[in-house]
């Protein structure tokens, strides 16, 4: 029985006496108090809506909204199907349409809050896990799939790389897909504000406990000549269409200068 968090979507072989992430100061415990489910009873009451973003990239949401309510994004490649970031609920039909798609040949996620489901859709599809190793400890079920990595960059298919910027959590990643005039999918590493015009960089966003102008530079410093057009983040439309990489440079300079 796979047991997961209401608040954050993070699961357990057992039902835990606390959620170690959302006692974290980057989640919260809800006022009324922790409160559990079983995967099964997320599965039966809701279902996976599917986005087509680009050719080549869809977007799946749980709805209703279940936890923090991200999105996965699914990228397709000549080189098999990566899953970016996760969501608990993998319904019979998600796992029909992706296998109609090709399956899944590897699994990247951005940061623990993510984390969620992933040893079961790795289970599923026979996919490995990346996860940077600076947040190995919140894996709360070990999986032979997982797949820690260390450094700053980690190539999981032609034309496809992981980059860790930090920020949110120590091994905060995007992947980058140097494909045509590139994309990134950044989860929340980069927030994506309202006008779709500018990013943002909090180290606790239900927190509103935001990130030193040091973090931020060397966030944005990491990603200094990647060439990104698009940028696709954690939720629902947040999706930068034009000058991506630009906005994301711009951003981190005035956040640096209402600091000062």
């Amino acid at each position: 029985m796979i047991i997961l968090c209401k608040a954050c979507g993070t699961s357990y072989a057992y039902q835990p006496d606390r959620c170690p992430v959302c006692e974290d100061e980057r989640q919260y415990v809800p006022v009324t108090g922790q409160a559990w489910t079983e995967l099964e009873t997320v599965t039966a009451a809701h279902t996976n809506k599917w986005q087509q973003l680009e050719p080549q990239l869809f977007s799946i949401k749980t709805v209703p909204a279940f936890a923090i309510n991200q999105r996965a994004l699914l990228l397709r490649t000549p080189h098999g199907n990566i899953l970016w970031d996760c969501i608990a609920n993998l319904d019979p039909a998600t796992r029909t349409l992706i296998a109609a798609l090709g399956g899944i040949s590897a699994i990247a996620i951005s940061h623990p809050h993510y984390y969620t489901t992933m040893q079961d859709w790795a289970q599923t599809f026979d996919a490995p896990v990346y996860l940077h190793a600076s947040d190995r400890k919140w894996v709360m079920r070990d999986s032979p799939a997982i797949h820690f990595w260390q450094g700053e960059t980690l190539e999981i298919a032609p034309s496809v790389t992981l980059l860790r910027l930090g920020g949110h959590f120590a091994g905060g990643t995007v992947l980058h897909w140097q494909e045509g005039e590139g994309v990134l999918l950044a989860g929340d590493i980069l927030q994506v504000t309202p006008g779709k015009d500018a990013v943002s960089f909090m180290w606790s966003y239900p927190n509103m406990l935001p990130l030193p102008a040091q973090t931020v530079a060397s966030v944005t410093h990491r990603l200094e000549g990647r060439k990104f057009e698009r940028l696709y983040g954690a939720f629902e439309g947040q999706n930068i269409q034009a000058f991506a990489d630009d906005i994301v440079q711009r951003s981190g300079q005035k956040y640096i200068a209402c600091l000062k």
